[in-house]
């Protein structure tokens, strides 16, 4: 079945991907464009998965000042090459980092980066609080654990959802696609958010 130009250019408006990898998914689903924007997806995710072991030694440092001066974040984006680093679609993305940790005010990049003490003290009382509860033990576990994914959601950039589109998913998943979209692995290294008097 021939795709038509039209339903081309509305793939890559929704998905910010190539023309010819739209016109790809466009082929592969039969022209049925929720099933082609999930097809880009999971090649996306291939894509990532292969770049993600590439040095992303360059980069910008971007700041953004919120309303009238009262609250700012400096966050450092890396990707592989400074010419990539110079690309609108970088720094778009970087400003979107940026505002997500203005909105969200996680404290940590990726749950790596949460001290094991703090992790141990949540899930010590996530099982305080269900322990009067007569459930079963493997019960418990999985509710602290649904808690435990929560808590990260809350206190992880990475794991927080992602503002400027819920279609997306978590700020993860637009790493993803950012990788897929400009070929070279990126890695949200590490952010300073401040408030006056926080």
């Amino acid at each position: 079945m021939a795709v038509d130009a039209k339903t081309v250019k509305d793939l890559r408006k929704i998905s910010g991907a190539g023309m010819m990898d739209c016109k790809k998914a466009l082929d592969h689903t039969e022209g049925n464009l929720e099933a082609a924007i999930k097809y880009l997806r999971e090649q996306g995710v291939k894509v990532a998965a292969k770049r993600a072991s590439r040095q992303a030694n360059e980069g910008l440092v971007y700041s953004y000042i919120h309303g009238v001066g009262k609250l700012g974040v400096l966050v450092e984006v890396n990707c592989e090459t400074d010419f990539v680093a110079r690309t609108e679609a970088f720094q778009e993305f970087c400003k979107q980092v940026a505002m997500q940790i203005t909105a969200a005010a996680p404290d940590y990049v990726s749950r790596d980066d949460v001290p094991a003490e703090r992790v141990a003290e949540e899930k010590t009382f996530l099982l305080n609080q269900l322990a009067e509860s007569n459930k079963p033990e493997n019960i418990k576990e999985k509710i602290v654990e649904g808690r435990m994914d929560k808590f990260f959601s809350e206190i992880c950039l990475l794991d927080q959802e992602w503002v400027h589109d819920a279609e997306v998913g978590k700020v993860s998943d637009a790493v993803t696609a950012l990788i897929a979209k400009i070929g070279e692995n990126t890695v949200i290294n590490r952010f300073a958010r401040f408030q006056i008097g926080g």
